[in-house]
């Protein structure tokens, strides 16, 4: 062990035997017991101990109780998060994940509850968020952990909205602009409905329950009469620019083409960017397990690891599980809806809600057959209703990893597969015998009569037959390639019965995608490190296609001819020192890009409803213009470029110099960890919670996902925790979580990791009990409280 070794032993009612967490220099915490209960009771009491003000804030959000904390401005937030609870049979959702699912959950919230305890004897162990806010931390029951479903991601209702409405105004290949469709086919609208029926305004509770929570100063001093003001707090164009952007890599290589015979395995999910980090690193030891890796801190286990024999990694696979419903409500009773031919009652359920400052409120949550309602036009006599996995057992988000995370083998993990719900996913594994696995997952609805790319009358002619058995959905072992790589993009066999077997229409931009097929391909001795470098490779597909472009074109002034040259020969690296990247990415990005999506649909109407703009669509459109751009296709495609570089051109000297020499793209794009809590402040301690900025490459199109918002550059989504591991010789795996371990801001371990994750360096993910001692800087020992067990005993047999 390390000089200067931390030890502490604490006490605490829960738990059978002693259990041990030794925290290493990076703050991941190898954890230790001798039983399951234990295990998992010290997993939950660790992930309160690094991240409580995270973890009570998820809850509180997910149940819809912030407006106890935080006023009536959160209310009807609240409203809409208990929409989207799941609230079916108990019994079925347990046992959809594994038989002892309730149990490990019971234990981890056990160790939740113990250490909210010690906080309460020991104040000064709260995170100083709890003392801003003058909140406390709640206790919660083991339903908590999966009854919350709307942080997870489904898809794709958002879009079938959006759809509708740019159907409304125009037509089917102008909404490609904003969203392609993999196999192409022509959305139709079906009998009984009409496009007028699906307002925008259907999204509005959807993206209030799956919004984050923030603490604006108007917000937090909210009345009762103001709370409606903040039902809507996300701009649409936000949300879909979110959705689009979070995704995924993962890749397995097979040891015939590895330089050690081992199979790699590497895996990066791509989230939205947030201090505390989404993920957390966390070894998991007991007799018969012994699995290291990255999870939710509100879920117990691991989602992305090894557990000594199998390794495994997931992406975001695009089934879609979710369709909107239009219901003809009846003229002279608005709780009436048609359904099969007979009037039926919709589900008014009224719930109270603990509000700051003022009484009890009593709101009304509305459900139909097939879920929450979302909008109700009573003049039209129409309503609005979703229905999502979410609502099905076993769709908690990534509970379904209870299981696999304890396959011994490729084969044996893909069997587990039929427990995972939510989200749909690319599971990739390797084992220690060197097999090699892909395997497609989560709750897949059969629709026998329509696609689910349009809204559909919920009459009852529109209705999932069950569920794709997992065993029949897409899947490979040991291919003759070598390798197995997903990125979001439309990955299904190319005889695929999609007419038989729809799984989506909607997939990512394969920009990514192809780049990681490219370099695997040409890869025969890969190595940890080359997979590293391929996590945090910067080249851009897109960039690449529209610069072959753009050297066509003859320069029109001063400005295009330099833009030309600097682009001229450029590669398409978006690296943090290039000047080229910053022009390029300020070009496509503020000018060429939204130019297109002025131009091209003909409506400045439109505009709006295809931000931010499909990238497939747009760069294929660029380089096959057609008459969209005008009565001669390529001299106005042409124009348009021209006119545009010009601007960005412009833009580049305004925000980085008139001296060329000196753009970088770095100096623009940047990475930046921003504490919900901070915009209260400004200077003081808050500030000090933000991380950041940390200069950075890559965008939404590279590998090294790095998607940022368009008003200041700032990188927001992309990995949240890098793995490469080292199939059979683990202690070789390395990791990095963004920007730290810790969710505690006085923590060595808050902010620790942030600059290594954006120079693209990483940590030892150690395994091996050796290595582990050698790294430890703090144990903590967990020994069970007798005598409080044995008072919490005679309470409850009172």
């Amino acid at each position: 062990m390390m000089s200067g070794l931390i030890t502490e032993t604490i006490a605490v009612a829960g738990l059978s035997r002693a259990a041990k967490i030794c925290v290493d220099r990076w703050g991941i915490p190898h954890i230790s017991a001798d039983t399951q209960d234990d295990l998992f009771f010290a997993q939950g009491f660790n992930a309160a101990r690094d991240r409580l003000w995270q973890i009570d804030l998820w809850r509180k959000r997910g149940l819809g109780r912030l407006a106890a904390d935080f006023g009536p401005g959160y209310l009807a937030q609240d409203h809409a998060s208990r929409l989207f609870l799941f609230r079916g049979d108990m019994a079925a959702e347990w046992t959809s994940y594994a038989p002892d699912a309730r149990s490990i959950c019971e234990a981890f919230v056990a160790g939740i509850n113990a250490y909210v305890a010690l906080t309460e004897r020991v104040p000064a162990r709260l995170p100083p968020e709890f003392a801003l806010f003058g909140t406390r931390p709640a206790r919660w029951n083991a339903e908590d952990v999966v009854r919350i479903r709307s942080h997870a991601l489904v898809r794709n209702a958002t879009s079938e909205v959006l759809r509708a409405n740019v159907l409304r105004r125009a037509d089917a290949r102008t909404d490609l602009l904003r969203r392609s469709l993999d196999p192409l086919v022509v959305p139709e609208l079906a009998d009984g409905i009409a496009l007028d029926d699906i307002p925008l305004a259907v999204l509005d509770l959807f993206n209030l329950a799956t919004a984050p929570v923030t603490f604006e100063s108007a917000r937090l001093a909210a009345t009762l009469d103001e709370a409606q003001v903040w039902r809507k707090v996300t701009d649409l164009g936000d949300v879909v620019r979110m959705v689009e952007a979070e995704g995924s890599n993962n890749w397995v290589v097979s040891g015939a083409r590895t330089a050690t015979g081992r199979p790699i395995l590497a895996s990066d999910p791509h989230r939205t960017h947030a201090v505390p980090s989404l993920r957390y690193l966390v070894h998991l030891t007991m007799p018969g397990f012994d699995a290291i890796g990255a999870g939710e801190p509100v879920v117990p286990g691991l989602s992305f690891g090894h557990n000594g024999h199998t390794a495994f990694g997931l992406t975001i696979h695009g089934a879609d599980q979710e369709d909107i419903y239009v219901y003809e409500t009846h003229p002279d009773d608005a709780d009436l809806y048609r359904y099969r031919g007979e009037w039926r009652r919709f589900d008014r359920v009224e719930d109270a809600f603990r509000v700051k400052g003022v009484a009890d409120q009593r709101r009304v949550l509305s459900f139909s057959v097939h879920g929450p309602v979302l909008h109700e036009d009573r003049a039209r006599c129409r309503a609005v209703a979703l229905r999502s996995v979410w609502f099905e057992p076993g769709a908690a988000a990534y509970l379904g990893s209870l299981l696999a995370m304890r396959a011994r083998s490729v084969h044996e993990f893909g069997a587990t597969l039929g427990a995972w719900g939510a989200p749909s996913v690319n599971h990739v594994c390797a084992d220690v015998s060197g097999a090699i696995g892909w395997f497609t997952a989560g709750r897949t609805p059969i629709r026998s009569n329509w696609k689910g790319l349009l809204p559909v009358p919920g009459d009852g002619r529109f209705e999932w037959s069950g569920f794709m058995p997992a065993a029949e959905l897409a899947h490979s072992i040991n291919p003759a390639g070598g390798f197995l790589a997903t990125a979001n993009e439309m990955n299904l066999p190319a005889d695929w019965p999609q007419d038989e077997k729809p799984i989506a229409y909607e997939w990512t931009d394969n920009s990514r995608a192809a780049r990681i097929q490219a370099i695997l391909e040409t890869d025969d001795a890969h190595t940890v490190d080359a997979s590293c470098r391929l996590q945090n490779d910067v080249r851009s597909r897109p960039a690449e296609r529209i610069c072959r472009v753009a050297a066509m074109l003859s320069p029109a002034n001063e400005d295009v001819a330099r833009g030309l040259a600097l682009l001229r020969g450029w590669n398409g690296d978006l690296a943090a020192a290039s000047g080229a990247a910053a022009l390029f990415e300020v070009w496509w990005m503020l000018h060429l890009r939204p130019a297109l999506l002025s131009v091209l649909p003909g409506d400045p109407a439109v505009t709006p409803l295809l931000a931010p703009g499909d990238i497939a669509t747009l760069v294929d459109v660029l380089e096959n213009p057609d008459e969209r751009f005008g009565p001669q296709p390529a001299r106005d495609r042409d124009q348009l470029m021209r006119k545009t570089l010009a601007g960005a051109m412009r833009d580049c000297a305004r925000r980085l110099g008139t001296e060329m020499s000196a753009w970088a793209w770095g100096r623009l794009h940047h990475g930046y960890f921003q504490h919900a809590a901070s915009t209260l402040m400004d200077g003081g301690e808050t500030s000090k919670w933000d991380v950041g900025p940390l200069p950075l490459g890559g965008s939404q199109s590279t590998v090294m996902n790095t998607g940022y918002r368009i008003s200041d550059f700032r990188c927001n989504t992309g990995a949240s925790v890098r793995l490469v591991m080292d199939v059979g010789a683990w202690d070789n795996s390395v990791c990095i979580n963004a920007p730290g371990q810790s969710g505690h801001p006085q923590s060595p371990h808050y902010g620790d990791l942030a600059p290594l994750w954006a120079a693209g360096d990483y940590v030892p993910l150690l395994y091996s009990r050796t290595r582990i001692v050698e790294a430890t800087t703090t144990v903590i020992s967990l020994v069970p409280d007798l005598n409080r067990r044995s008072r919490k005993v005679a309470h409850l047999g009172t």
